[in-house]
C-alpha cells in the first residue's frame, strides 16, 4: 500500500515538471540556435531588444554598467533559464549585457513569435509567467539581502542559489566558472573579503573543491544564523 502511494506521488510530481526545450520543439516555435564560446557577448547593454533568449546549455552572466563605468553582476543563469525577456514588456533596448560564463547554446526567439506562442500555447505561457514571477521575487530578495544582511550571509545565499538549492527537479550543481571577482560583484564587496569567507566556508566543510566548487547544503546555516 505504501509502495503504491509512493509511486503515485512520484508520477504526480513528474507530471508537474515542465521541460521547456521539449515544448519549444513540439510547439514548432520558430527560433535560431546560436553557439557561444566562453566569455562571449550574447547581447550588449544598449542593443535593440528584439528577441527572447532561452539557455539550452552553458551559463550566462547578466551585468549592468553605470554611467561612471562601474559594473554590477545582477544574475548568473543556467540551463532552462529565459533571459532578454524585457522586450516583452516594451523595453526598446537592452538594459544590461548578457555574456557567457562557459561554452553555451542559446535559442533566440523573435519577440513577435514569442507573443504568438504565448497566446496560443497555454502550457508554455504558464511556464514563462512562473519564470517571470520567480525572477521578480528573486530581485526583491536580492534587494533585501543587500540592505540588511552581512557580506558573509550574502555570499552564502548567492552560492546556494547558484547551486540551484531548493529546486527539487534539479541536482545541485558543481560550479566551474564562477570566479571570486564575479562573486564579489554580485554581493557588493571586495574579492579579498570573498576569499576570506570562502576559506572559512571550506574549513567548516560547507564547500569543497573537487573538479569544481561543490556546495554543501549545510551552508544554509550561515544564511539562517541570526
Amino acid at each position: 500500500m505504501n509502495h503504491k502511494n509512493k509511486k503515485s506521488k512520484t508520477v504526480s510530481k513528474n507530471k508537474t515538471l515542465f521541460n521547456a526545450q521539449e515544448f519549444l520543439d513540439s510547439a514548432g516555435v520558430e527560433r535560431s540556435i546560436k553557439e557561444f564560446k566562453k566569455a562571449e557577448v550574447v547581447y550588449a547593454q544598449g542593443d535593440a531588444a528584439e528577441s527572447v533568449m532561452y539557455l539550452k546549455q552553458g551559463g550566462v552572466k547578466l551585468s549592468v554598467v553605470s554611467e561612471g563605468g562601474k559594473e554590477a553582476v545582477v544574475a548568473i543563469l543556467g540551463p532552462d533559464d529565459f533571459f532578454g525577456e524585457g522586450c516583452m514588456a516594451g523595453q526598446p533596448i537592452r538594459m544590461g549585457t548578457a555574456s557567457t560564463t562557459s561554452a553555451s547554446t542559446v535559442l533566440v526567439i523573435d519577440k513577435k513569435q514569442m507573443f504568438k506562442v504565448l497566446h496560443e500555447q497555454h502550457e508554455l505561457s504558464d511556464r514563462f509567467i512562473s519564470f517571470m514571477l520567480a525572477r521578480n521575487i528573486r530581485i526583491e530578495e536580492d534587494l533585501v539581502d543587500q540592505l540588511f544582511n552581512s557580506s558573509e550571509k550574502r555570499l552564502a545565499r548567492t552560492l546556494l542559489l547558484l547551486a540551484r538549492y531548493g529546486k527539487e527537479d534539479k541536482p545541485h550543481a558543481v560550479l566551474h566558472d564562477v570566479s571570486q571577482e564575479t562573486l564579489a560583484e554580485m554581493i557588493g564587496t571586495t574579492r579579498s573579503r570573498v576569499n576570506f569567507f570562502m576559506n572559512k566556508f571550506r574549513k567548516l566543510g560547507f564547500i569543497k573543491y573537487n573538479g569544481g566548487l561543490q556546495i554543501n547544503t549545510s551552508l544554509l546555516s550561515v544564511v539562517l544564523h541570526e
